[in-house]
């Protein structure tokens, strides 16, 4: 590829009235930041097999999530190599190796494990957050259903407490209630958090979160008690495999309910929490991350849009040509 830069483009620069650079290091916050981000971009450009794939758009779908497999594992890798441990380093390392791609391990890293963390109990943390830090468990949300989306309070899905066995049953009652769209189920993911109605002596007491064994951690195949399958194409982001999940009185053990705030005692006694919002915390914080993605889209799409209309030549590239 060339670094010759287009004639048009420079002469467009050249009447600028603001210092592009300063701009760069006002966006970035600061010269050193703007160095080091640098830094990271060349590492990866010249990194062989980063830049051994062809754009997406020259995979079918089977072929983007493989690659998108194969690229983000060598990522994690490579981070690791490299001993970058930085988050803000990371973030600009997988930027600049997958710009236009969503990890398959994305709402496992950025979602999964951070739950586990902050609405799990100490002792669930201890449990669960090592197996979820070291991949062992992989896992994703399961939140939006085939008839709810945002509106949680009418979400379908429920577990119900049985005190004899000690033990949630999840099910999915209705055809609107099947789990549809959470990223990462159709293939990826051996666990869950799930957000279901919680049932306990004949009260249902709102949603909650269950941590949900969907996958055998030996060989992957699907729990017994479970439907998943594939939700099939999308407008986008094919490397990631959104998918829809059927419970079929399907049982987990009473201390995979995440019970830092709330909790279900053996008796079936419900201790509610001091604010029921703090559920949401976890969803909230996606909420953010949607915005700064549709920030850094646009971004993208405005910089090209520029960049375009000034080569963009309708009559002739030269007299007589």
């Amino acid at each position: 590829m060339s670094n010759e830069v287009n004639a048009d483009l420079l002469k467009e620069r050249s009447t600028a009235t603001f210092d592009a650079e300063r701009l760069t290091e006002f966006i970035y916050k600061g010269p050193d930041k703007v160095k080091r981000k640098r830094q990271i971009q060349n590492i990866v450009l010249q990194d062989k097999f980063l830049q051994s794939f062809k754009p997406t758009e020259f995979y079918d779908r089977d072929g983007q999530y493989n690659n998108a497999v194969r690229r983000q594992i060598y990522i994690m890798d490579r981070l690791e190599e490299l001993g970058i441990r930085s988050e803000t380093d990371r973030l600009n390392f997988r930027e600049a190796a997958a710009p236009i791609e969503l990890s398959p391990f994305g709402l496992h890293s950025g979602m999964f494990v951070p739950t586990l963390e902050r609405q799990g109990t100490p002792e669930q943390s201890r449990k669960w957050v090592p197996l979820g830090k070291s991949f062992k468990m992989i896992g994703t949300y399961a939140q939006t259903e085939l008839g709810h989306g945002t509106f949680i309070r009418g979400l379908e899905t429920t577990a119900t407490f049985d005190p004899k066995t000690q033990e949630f049953i999840l099910d999915s009652p209705t055809l609107s209630s099947i789990k549809y769209w959470p990223g990462n189920v159709a293939k990826t993911v051996n666990h869950c958090l799930v957000m279901a109605q919680l049932y306990t002596q004949g009260k249902c007491h709102g949603t909650h979160l269950f941590l949900v064994q969907v996958r055998s951690m030996e060989d992957h195949t699907i729990m017994p008690g479970l439907e998943i399958g594939d939700i099939g194409p999308k407008l986008g982001f094919d490397g990631v495999d959104n998918g829809f999940m059927k419970f079929n009185k399907y049982r987990i053990p009473r201390m995979n309910m995440l019970m830092r705030y709330a909790k279900v005692l053996e008796n079936g006694d419900y201790i509610k929490p001091k604010n029921a919002k703090l559920t949401y915390g976890a969803m909230v914080m996606v909420r953010v991350w949607i915005v700064m993605d549709a920030f850094k889209a646009l971004s993208r799409a405005t910089v090209i849009a520029v960049r375009y209309s000034a080569v963009r030549r309708q009559s002739e590239l030269r007299p007589g040509m």
